[in-house]
C-alpha cells in the first residue's frame, strides 16, 4: 500500500492511504486493489475522491510494510 499526499487550491493538504489514483470525469478518486491484482477493475474499492479542479499537486509516498 501507498500513501498520497494530496494538496489542494484551498490550502489544504491531505494525506490517503490507497494503492492507486485515476481521473473519472471532473473527479480524481483513490482506490485500494487486492494485491493479487495489479490494475483499477470493479473489484477495487473507492477511498476518496476530489474534484479535479481542485489538485494542485499529488505525490505518491510508499508504505513499507513488515519484513518477514
Amino acid at each position: 500500500m501507498a500513501s498520497f499526499e494530496v494538496e489542494l487550491t484551498n490550502d489544504r493538504t491531505l494525506t490517503v492511504r490507497a494503492d492507486a489514483y485515476q481521473p473519472e470525469g471532473p473527479l480524481t478518486t483513490f482506490f485500494t486493489v487486492d494485491s493479487s491484482r495489479a490494475i483499477i477493475d470493479s473489484w477495487a474499492q473507492r477511498v476518496a475522491s476530489f474534484r479535479t479542479g481542485d489538485l494542485i499537486a499529488v505525490q505518491r509516498h510508499d508504505i513499507e510494510g513488515p519484513h518477514l
